[in-house]
């Protein structure tokens, strides 16, 4: 069991037959009255994200998220295939449980498969990837002082935004849980 008083970021619980996340978490002492936790939950089935406020001994069970390395193999349609690096059993999971977690990683990457009894839910990628960029615009010499960027589509097919020194065939490490340019490689 958890109580509301010790919730962290990442923290999961059982809640009314779903599985919550705590995205933020504020502990609230007010001059008059009880003390409480104001708090952001994400359902990470549904994905969707609920504000509530619990009182801080309120108890609700653990949930224990499973990750487990497999090896991105390929896509066919709507079935994406991954293998598990230990048995080399492939596992075919649909676009929907899938969303665009994968849209920054290459066929034979090894992600982290998200279940909770069982039941896969998610994709967790690399935090960090490297991806050669086959599009961009050109960048013109004198306009990077105001930190400018451009739109550039990298291997995967995905669109980021990088500065203006880069050009086609440069690689780049992307932060995957932000979607954001980190540096030229």
């Amino acid at each position: 069991m958890i109580s509301a008083g010790d919730f962290r970021n990442g923290a999961t619980f059982e809640l009314d037959g779903q599985i919550f996340q705590v995205v933020e978490f504020q502990h609230v002492k007010p001059g008059k009255g009880a003390a409480f936790v104001r708090t952001k939950l994400k359902n990470i089935v549904t994905g969707a994200t609920v504000e509530r406020t619990f009182n801080p001994t309120d108890k609700m069970p653990k949930a224990h998220i499973e990750r487990k390395d497999m090896q991105y193999l390929y896509n066919d349609g709507d079935l994406y295939y991954f293998m598990d690096v230990e048995t080399f059993e492939q596992l075919p999971l649909g676009k929907d449980k899938i969303g665009d977690s994968l849209k920054f990683v290459k066929e034979n990457v090894v992600v982290k498969i998200l279940s909770h009894k069982g039941n896969v839910f998610g994709i967790e990628p690399p935090n960090f990837v490297e991806l050669e960029v086959t599009e961009t615009e050109p960048g013109f010499k004198g306009d990077t002082a105001t930190g400018a960027t451009k739109p550039a589509v990298v291997e995967t097919g995905a669109s980021i935004k990088v500065p203006l020194f880069v050009n086609i065939g440069d690689v780049i490490r992307i932060d995957t849980r932000t979607g954001e340019y980190m540096e030229r490689v």
